[in-house]
């Protein structure tokens, strides 16, 4: 290190490392830590179940029409007014059957006003023919309809006007009765009866979109062609569901699922990849103006002397930008500059310089994070292909050759969606590090060394679901160690999930346990010398970190005399053997 305060940091760090896989931090009681890699606690299944207890519904348009049946049918039964009322009434208040109740109850000619219900029904006249409002011609009185409000019109009219309605979009769900005077509702009851089958259908299904669009509970399944919605129960947790056909998203912003990053990270993140900004950076720290007409220009090898492209052509020194008319061998030749040089130790040059420097470093800092970002993304799209290939036709194959029914293979196909999962969650890391502050040094080195423990931890899954299970796909007949194999990517399928699990809880907590590079770190060294393998009050095994290992990682054992925890993988193995079951690494 090269300052006391850096000392300080790695200090911090690790103590927090030490405490992170300890569960004992300064920050909470035990029952908040983090447990990372922590398979074997008393409550693990308790834990495991509330995990997985969603917080949201998939909605077939089957179940969406149902749900607004049911919504009709009840403010129709409370309020005691027919269904296309109620209807109108849930439209207006965006089908919402709380505030339509509230609002109803509270002040209900406020309400039939607002939308156009009329306390009474005003009947057409009983005179033999009536005179249509549109197209002002006599027709028998039943040929002539009207809404709640009595004015006549003629069925073709009734038809065109309710046709271009519909035909303009959703607003004809807000019909009302063509007299420009008049503010009567015209509800379902009427475009059922006055109608075509076609305007009918269109009708219906701007009702159906409505009820999902306006519903502030309801959403739809952002993939494209999926006709899925989701319900959520809002203020359950995490946003992230994932839609019958098989797309993850967040039910907050819409955006792809981001745990452990937030939704306005997520938006800073997207607008940064796509907007202009970093394409200025690029010509800010990779190029320089012409001095005469002010475009940009590269270089990227050669000597000095730059001629602009025509019709500029004008010739310059690339070092202090002068005219080339000006330079010879006395200042330098083809690749010096005596006077930029002199120029630059007065200060001439400072600002520029600078300015050039902050946006190639900026640059570079940027790159880093999305070349990361965009590799991860790459890799689950191809793992999503090999599930999809493994369940098509990879799995038939295995259970051919190994003589093992399907149903006892789940264990892969589990293996794959473990690392299309953690593939997004890894992808997503690398945004949270861009926007992690620079000044919380301890902060970011124990962020990176978690981040580089999920990297390591996931290949291990990864190799093992690829290229060792490739080895039974390749063989002629059963192998005598594929339930070996079986235990192990089981075995691999479960470590990696509770650490990935356990990594976006600290993310989305923001590190707490960790200091500033200001502070102390929260935890301090000495809850990282408890013994090993202590139980908390909540009986959870926890795993503390020891002298490092020749890999880096710290070395965990468990102290109940009868098992080791592997360094690796944290798989508790017995005491007897010197190899990691899970991984075989060495002990």
């Amino acid at each position: 290190m090269g300052s006391e305060e850096d000392m300080h940091d790695a200090n911090d760090v690790q103590s927090v490392e030490d405490d992170f896989y300890t569960g004992e931090t300064g920050m909470g009681s035990e029952d908040d830590d983090y447990n990372f890699g922590d398979n074997y606690s008393d409550d693990s299944e308790d834990v495991t179940s509330h995990r997985l207890q969603q917080n949201y519904t998939i909605l077939s348009e089957a179940d969406i029409r149902q749900h607004q049946d049911e919504n009709i049918n009840r403010v129709s039964t409370v309020l005691s007014i027919p269904r296309y009322a109620a209807c109108i009434l849930l439209r207006h208040y965006n089908w919402s059957i709380s505030r339509v109740h509230d609002e109803w109850f509270a002040d209900e000619e406020h309400v039939r006003k607002a939308v156009g219900l009329l306390e009474r029904t005003v009947e057409l006249s009983n005179a033999r023919e009536l005179t249509c409002g549109i197209c002002f011609e006599n027709y028998p009185r039943g040929r002539m309809s009207s809404a709640s409000c009595g004015h006549p019109f003629c069925g073709a009219c009734w038809r065109g006007y309710i046709s271009t309605s519909i035909s303009d979009g959703p607003g004809c769900l807000m019909l009302r009765c063509p007299d420009p005077s008049c503010g009567a509702a015209v509800g379902r009851n009427m475009i059922d009866v006055l109608t075509t089958g076609e305007d009918k259908e269109k009708y219906s299904r701007y009702l159906l979109r409505s009820y999902v669009e306006d519903n502030r509970k309801i959403k739809w399944c952002p993939a494209p062609g999926c006709e899925f919605a989701v319900e959520f129960v809002i203020g359950s947790g995490s946003y992230d569901v994932c839609c019958s056909c098989s797309y993850s998203f967040c039910w907050n912003c819409a955006e792809e699922a981001h745990r452990p990053v937030d939704c306005a990270t997520v938006a800073k993140w997207i607008l940064k990849n796509s907007a202009e900004s970093e394409n200025m950076n690029w010509i800010l720290a990779n190029s320089k103006p012409c001095p005469k007409c002010k475009r940009p220009i590269e270089k990227n090898q050669g000597c000095m002397h730059i001629t602009c492209t025509p019709p500029c052509k004008f010739e310059f020194c690339w070092l202090c930008l002068g005219p080339w008319s000006e330079h010879g061998e006395r200042t330098g030749g083809f690749y010096a500059c005596n006077r930029y040089e002199s120029a630059k130790q007065e200060g001439a040059y400072d600002e520029s310089e600078r300015r050039r420097e902050m946006a190639k470093n900026s640059l570079e800092r940027y790159t880093h994070y999305y070349e990361r970002w965009a590799t991860n993304q790459s890799s689950r799209q191809k793992a999503l292909a090999d599930l999809h290939s493994m369940q098509t036709e990879k799995l038939e194959k295995l259970s051919d050759t190994q003589s093992q029914p399907e149903s006892q293979l789940k264990f892969i196909i589990e293996a794959w969606l473990q690392i299309v999962e953690c593939r997004r969650v890894l992808k997503w890391t690398y945004a949270y590090g861009f926007y992690l502050p620079e000044h919380e040094h301890a902060k970011r080195q124990f962020f990176e060394y978690l981040q580089g423990e999920a990297e390591s931890g996931l290949e291990r899954l990864h190799q093992c679901a690829e290229k060792e299970l490739q080895v039974y796909l390749d063989a002629e007949g059963p192998m005598t160690d594929f339930n070996d194999f079986r235990t192990k990517l089981a075995g691999l399928t479960s470590v990696t999930k509770n650490y990935f699990e356990n990594l976006v809880r600290a993310l989305e907590t923001g590190l707490k346990d960790v200091g500033t590079s200001n502070n102390q770190a929260t935890c301090s060294k000495s809850s990282s010398s408890k013994s090993l393998g202590s139980k908390s009050k909540s009986g959870k095994i926890k795993a503390v970190a020891g002298s490092s290992s020749g890999s880096g990682a710290p070395s965990r054992s468990l102290d109940d005399g009868n098992l080791w925890s592997c360094d690796r993988c944290t798989y508790a193995n017995p005491r007897s053997t010197t190899t990691c079951q899970m991984c075989e690494h060495h002990r």
